[in-house]
C-alpha cells in the first residue's frame, strides 16, 4: 500500500501548521506520516512511497534541525528510493528560494522526482521579535499547503507519480 511520509521542522509554529494542513488534506487519500525531523529516520524513508518535505528558512538556509535530517539519513537511503516523487513547502521570512534550492539539491542526490514546484509561504518576519515570534499561517496559505498534500496523496493513490 502507498504512503506518503511527510518530515517537517518548525521552531515557531509556522512549519508544523503547513504540515499538517497538508497531512489533513492528504490522509484523506492515503496513509500519511507525519514526523518532526528529528523523530524521522531512514527507515521512515524506505517505508514511504512518496515524499513531503516541509521546513522554514533560516538565514537564507534550510534550518538546520531539518539539514540534520537530510544529512542522517542520506547514505543509509542512497540508491534505494531513486524516482520516488516529492515536493516541498517552505516558511519563510521574505524569500525562501535558497531553502528551497537546498531541498531540492539534496532530493537530486536521492534522484526524487519533482512533482511540484516548491511552495514557499513568506510570513514577512523581519525584525528579531517577528522573527522569533510564534506564527500563525493565514487560512488561505494554509490552504494552497492542503492542496499540494490533497494532490501529492491523490497522485500517489492513483499511481500517477
Amino acid at each position: 500500500m502507498a504512503q506518503l511520509l511527510i518530515v517537517y521542522h518548525s521552531r515557531t509554529g509556522g512549519s508544523r501548521q503547513m504540515a499538517e494542513a497538508a497531512q489533513a488534506a492528504a490522509r484523506s487519500e492515503i496513509e500519511t506520516v507525519l514526523k518532526r525531523a528529528e523523530e524521522a529516520g531512514p527507515e521512515d524513508l524506505l517505508a514511504a512511497s512518496g515524499y513531503l518535505f516541509c521546513a522554514p528558512e533560516n538565514l537564507a538556509a534550510l534550518s538546520g534541525q531539518m539539514k540534520e535530517f537530510f544529512d542522517r539519513c542520506y547514505y543509509p537511503v542512497l540508491g534505494k528510493i531513486e524516482g520516488r516523487p516529492y515536493a516541498q513547502m517552505v516558511c519563510a521570512g521574505s524569500d525562501g528560494e535558497n531553502a528551497a534550492r537546498q531541498c531540492a539539491r539534496i532530493a537530486t542526490g536521492w534522484r526524487l522526482k519533482e512533482v511540484q514546484a516548491p511552495l514557499i509561504i513568506c510570513t514577512q518576519a523581519q525584525t528579531p521579535e517577528a522573527i522569533l515570534a510564534q506564527k500563525v499561517i493565514p487560512q488561505d496559505q494554509l490552504e494552497a499547503c492542503r492542496e499540494l498534500g490533497l494532490a501529492l496523496g491523490a497522485g500517489l493513490a492513483m499511481g500517477v507519480f
